[in-house]
């Protein structure tokens, strides 16, 4: 998925179809002519992000960054919440170990993600008297388009997998159950939660 990109999965009983909308997240318009274009929504996926390494650190960039990450999930997630209130429905963000950990170059992709998991608490509570489960989950170190450089630089790769005790760079894919179990009627009692998938990267 691009830079400006958030998935919508819908489900009937269980998690059986999906449909993917690119849309620019800090258009309030768009993200509300989407959402309204929709017959019935189950669960919400939030996964629009950017990261600027280095850029951040100017103040026009940083409010772009959390303009994206942040306030585009709130944006989402508050046009959606009328038609997940109809099937007692469930919310995913996308947070990250940067949720826990300081970045020096990315400052605002770190406040962003760590105001995704203070967000996800609080809409976790908001919602929960209209049925709706909020959640995250915070991937660590996982081989996408953002992290290629890194993954090429072997002085920066190589720190990381030795700290990983996994010992390899996650895989989109790895993310998919945390996000299905979140999803689904087994986390019914689940809600307000980050779901760490990081290799074990956070506790070494």
């Amino acid at each position: 998925m691009n830079d400006l990109e958030i998935a919508a999965i819908r489900s009937d009983s269980v998690l059986s179809q999906a449909q993917a909308h690119q849309l620019d997240v800090r258009d309030g318009d768009s993200v509300k002519e989407l959402v309204n274009s929709l017959d019935n929504l189950d669960v919400l996926v939030n996964c629009a992000g950017v990261i600027r390494r280095s850029e951040e650190l100017e103040p026009e960039v940083f409010a772009s960054v959390v303009d994206i990450n942040l306030n585009g999930t709130m944006r989402m997630c508050a046009a959606a919440r009328p038609l997940l209130a109809r099937t007692d429905g469930a919310i995913v963000n996308l947070a990250s170990m940067l949720s826990f950990f300081g970045g020096g170059l990315v400052p605002g992709y770190a406040a962003s993600k760590g105001g995704i998991a203070q967000l996800t608490k609080s809409l976790a509570i908001a919602y929960a008297g209209d049925g709706i489960r909020v959640n995250a989950i915070a991937p660590g170190w996982i081989s996408t388009p953002l992290t290629a450089a890194l993954q090429a630089d072997p002085s920066r790769s190589r720190p990381i997998l030795d700290r990983t005790p996994l010992r390899r760079w996650g895989k989109p894919a790895d993310l998919l159950g945390g996000v299905l179990y979140l999803c689904s009627p087994t986390a019914s009692f689940v809600t307000g939660t980050v779901l760490v998938i990081d290799g074990g990267y956070a506790i070494s």
